[in-house]
Order: structure tokens, then sequence, then C-alpha cells
């Protein structure tokens, strides 16, 4: 096997993978959060709702693949399993069925916290030159500011 040389010092790239992996444990979290609700929202928004995380869970489901393949780049082992996870996420676990209208927020909530996520890694890969890491991490920035956005205007 040969060793990686892809322009960006080993350190770097483990810094980088670093900030990733809490990037995706914070998406698979919410991932997880956004299914769930999909699945148990009730109320006068179901439809809406229901239909809504469908999108947001299936978008997630995309990204989190694309973060993990972004570590494997790097050469940095991805985390698989619910305890790392549990462990790298900023996004707590809900242990009840909120209301639509708690489930909005709590999402709002996951979502932002995903931007600020992508914020920590997005300095890391701007500052090591890495534009292959700084263009995923912007996409994803901008996606999940968008979804915040239009859950917070739901509870308006």
């Amino acid at each position: 096997m040969s060793t990686i040389d892809i322009g960006i010092k080993e350190t770097d790239r483990v810094q980088i993978a670093e900030g990733l992996k809490r990037l995706l444990a914070d998406s698979y979290t919410l991932y997880l959060q956004t299914h769930n609700f999909h699945w148990n929202v009730t109320g006068p928004q179901f439809r809406e709702l229901h239909l809504m995380f469908e999108e947001h869970y299936n978008e997630l489901a995309l990204a989190v693949d694309d973060i993990a393949e972004r570590i494997r780049t790097l050469d940095v082992v991805a985390p698989g399993t619910y305890k790392e996870f549990a462990r790298l996420s900023s996004i707590q676990e809900v242990d009840h069925i909120p209301s639509g209208t708690e489930m909005v927020d709590i999402l709002t909530q996951g979502h932002e916290q995903v931007v600020r996520t992508c914020r920590e890694a997005l300095k890391m890969a701007q500052e090591a030159s890495d534009e292959s890491t700084a263009a995923l991490v912007s996409d994803r920035m901008r996606i999940h500011e968008k979804t915040a956005w239009m859950l917070r205007a739901l509870n308006k």
C-alpha cells in the first residue's frame, strides 16, 4: 500500500478528519432524530411535517455518506457506531415524542448546531488549504442554514 500524498500534511489531515468526524456524528444524530419525528409526528400539521421530515432525512442520509467518504479520502477511519456518534455529537437525543411544534424547534436547533460544527471544520480546512473539504463543508453549511430558516418560519 502506498502512502497518501495529496498535498496536505498528515497532522492537518488528521485534524481536519477529527472535525469531519464531529460533523458526521452531528449529521447522523440529526438524521436519526428527523427520521424518528417523521415516524411519530401527529397533530394538525401531520401531513406537512411528515413529508418535510422525510425530505430532510433523505438529504441527510446522502450527506453522511459524503462526509464519511471525505474522512476516508483523508486516510482516516470514519466512525460508524452509535457509541462513537454519541461521544462525538453535540446534538442531544430526545427521549420522548414531542408535539409537532416542539419537533420543529428541536430540529431547528439541531440544524443550527450542525452549522456551528461546519464552521469549526471549515476553519481547519481553510487553514490547511484543503479546498475539497472546505467545499463539502461549505455546501453542508448552506443547506443546514436554509433548512433551519425554513423550520423557524413554521413556528412564527
